[in-house]
C-alpha cells in the first residue's frame, strides 16, 4: 500500500473514491502559497506606489518653494516698478500743470498783442530712432596717437 504522501495530485486520483482528502488539502496548501505569494506582491506594489507618491510630493514641495521665490521676486519688482511709476504720474502731474501755465501766460501776452515768437524745441521722446546729438566719427589714428608712451 502507498502512503499518502506520495500519491499525486492529478485530476483522475481526485474524482477516484478513495484519496479525495489529500487532493483536497493539496489543493487547499497550493491556494494558500498562491494567496502568500499574491499578497506578498501586492505588498511590494503599495510599497513602491507609497516610494513613487513620497518622492513626487517632495518634487512638488521643491517646485513649490522655487515659485514662491519666484512670485517674492515678481512682487518685490512690481514694488519697484510701481514705486517708479507713483514718481512718474507725480512729475507729469507737475510738468502738465507748468505748461498749463506757460499756456495761460502765452495767451496773456497774445492777449496784450505783443508778439509770441515761440521756437520749434525738438523733442528725442517724440523721435526715438533720432538721435539727439549729431554722431560725431571717431578718428582711429587720433587715438592711437593718445595711448602712445
Amino acid at each position: 500500500m502507498s502512503s499518502p504522501s506520495r500519491r499525486s495530485s492529478s485530476p483522475e486520483s481526485n474524482t477516484s473514491g478513495g484519496g479525495g482528502g489529500y487532493a483536497a488539502d493539496e489543493r487547499k496548501r497550493k491556494r494558500m502559497l498562491s494567496n502568500r505569494e499574491s499578497a506578498r506582491r501586492s505588498r511590494a506594489r503599495k510599497q513602491q506606489r507609497l516610494e513613487e507618491l513620497i518622492a513626487e510630493a517632495a518634487r512638488l514641495q521643491a517646485e513649490n518653494a522655487r515659485v514662491e521665490a519666484q512670485i517674492g521676486a515678481y512682487a518685490g519688482e512690481l514694488s519697484k516698478v510701481d514705486g517708479e511709476n507713483a514718481v512718474l504720474r507725480a512729475r507729469h502731474g507737475e510738468l502738465a500743470g507748468r505748461l498749463q501755465a506757460l499756456g495761460g501766460v502765452l495767451e496773456i501776452f497774445q492777449v496784450a498783442g505783443a508778439p509770441v515768437d515761440i521756437p520749434e524745441i525738438p523733442d528725442p521722446l517724440l523721435r526715438p530712432w533720432q538721435p539727439p546729438f549729431t554722431a560725431q566719427p571717431i578718428v582711429a589714428t587720433a587715438m592711437a596717437d593718445a595711448f602712445q608712451f
